[in-house]
């Protein structure tokens, strides 16, 4: 017969603890990190209401029906970044901030080749949002769009990058590229907020979806708005030279860049070409892969777009381009950009 252990009614009852649902956790930490970057960024977000000129010959003045967007403020100093369609030819700006305030503001340069604007306003105690490096995001990466879609204010949706590289037909008929795909959802009115990380890091300013579609949204990289601001707070306006071919970000093999001794193992696959351009008369074929303009390695479009100032007008440069695998240097003559 087995021992029978006798009950003593002093002994603790050990109740088993359920295990922990791993799912409640991952909820918890992607809560955590969306709300971390609403919390950096949404001081920062602004509504943007652009009325419409006075109607000509009104003799009332009355002004035309206006539009209403989105926009950031990412200087100390009042400087708003916004999309070119939110504010172009608008005559009067009004900013307001989700806590209710309301700013007259001044356009300070629009260029809608890359459908970006600046605008200003005059306003005490301003939280910039912080810029970071679009180069650093990846495809996967969660992502918060923050903005003002229908007019209702600091609207947050969220989802991840879908794609990188890709290019964007602005209104004026000019390819953006390097343009940011995301499935976080956009409406009218989060026209020019910000495409922000986790770590409440601006990376994209959001301007388009595919209407018919879901979940096909589009952000402007914010390495590409960095410089077109930099040169609208400068001279109110972009100019630029032109090569006249429209490209995408690729990687380089890495022995191709070993071989050729390229500080980068990436750089600009030539996609299309305009017929009777630079490009055109230099040689540039489809699928040549661009990784120097002159002396200055060219890792990306940003790098390619922020070579072709300008100052590069009528001036003739080398080309260094990967064709197959053969390194080449071709001769071109950026001329100015038409809309410039």
């Amino acid at each position: 017969m087995g021992c029978m252990i006798p009950y003593d009614p002093t002994d603790p009852v050990v109740v088993p603890m359920p295990e922990p649902d791993p799912s409640e956790d991952l909820m918890d930490a992607y809560s955590r990190a969306v709300t971390r970057a609403v919390e950096a960024v949404s001081p920062s977000v602004v509504l943007i209401e652009a009325e419409a000129p006075p109607k000509p010959g009104s003799a009332s003045g009355r002004r035309g029906p206006g539009g209403s967007g989105s926009g950031f403020v990412f200087t100390p100093d009042g400087f708003i970044l916004t999309n070119s369609h939110v504010v172009h030819r608008a005559g009067r700006l009004l900013v307001s901030f989700p806590e209710g305030q309301r700013y007259m503001a001044d356009l300070v340069g629009d260029d809608p080749e890359t459908d970006l604007a600046v605008i200003r306003i005059s306003a005490p105690h301003l939280i910039p949002a912080v810029l970071g490096d679009s180069r650093k995001v990846r495809v996967g990466q969660l992502v918060v769009a923050i903005g003002n879609p229908y007019g209702f204010q600091a609207t947050v949706t969220a989802g991840v990058v879908s794609a990188l590289g890709r290019s964007l037909r602005s209104r004026t008929g000019r390819l953006i590229d390097n343009v940011i795909q995301t499935d976080a959802a956009l409406n009218p009115g989060n026209s020019g907020g910000p495409l922000v990380t986790t770590q409440g890091e601006v990376v994209g300013v959001n301007s388009a979806m595919i209407m018919p579609a879901q979940g096909i949204c589009f952000a402007i990289a914010v390495n590409t708005a960095k410089l077109v601001a930099s040169q609208l707070i400068r001279e109110g306006r972009v100019r630029r030279s032109a090569i006249g071919l429209a490209g995408q970000n690729v990687p380089l093999a890495r022995r191709v860049a070993r071989f050729h001794r390229l500080p980068f193992e990436s750089g600009v696959r030539v996609e299309a070409v305009e017929q009777g351009s630079p490009a055109q008369k230099a040689g540039l074929l489809l699928g040549d892969v661009i990784v120097a303009f002159g002396e200055i390695s060219v890792r990306g479009i940003d790098d390619l777009q922020a070579v072709l100032t300008e100052q590069q007008v009528g001036v003739s440069s080398t080309l260094t381009v990967i064709r197959g695998v053969e390194r080449i240097e071709l001769e071109i003559v950026p001329r100015e950009h038409k809309a410039a």
